[in-house]
């Protein structure tokens, strides 16, 4: 078992499957190095830092959507613990809430 922080994509933050030997990867997966690629040549030579992330309306509003999901999922969590709900209950909830806390760490 790996004692390393699973790897973030670089470009959509979804979780990187680690290499058997050499360097880590940064993307996931092939599309998501072209299209970090075309976003460093689309930002060369303007006042954009290369490493920006830069969303669109529609991603923004997704990413906060996703985010706001996960938040109702922990609000759910603690009413569940306040009101002393079965461990099955809890297990289930916890299984969704990090489900959810997955999917708002991507960025696209």
């Amino acid at each position: 078992m790996s004692s390393r922080r699973p790897q973030s994509c670089l470009w959509c933050g979804r979780e990187v499957a680690e290499s058997e030997s050499g360097r880590r990867r940064r993307y996931c997966r092939q599309s998501c190095r072209q299209r970090a690629y075309e976003h460093r040549s689309a930002v060369k030579g303007t006042s954009i830092p290369e490493d920006a992330v830069v969303l669109s309306a529609q991603e923004t509003t997704e990413l906060a959507d996703r985010w706001f999901a996960a938040r109702c999922a922990a609000e759910d969590v603690a009413t569940a613990v306040d009101e002393g709900a079965e461990k099955s209950e809890l297990v289930s909830l916890c299984k969704e809430l990090v489900y959810l806390t997955r999917e708002a760490e991507r960025l696209r």
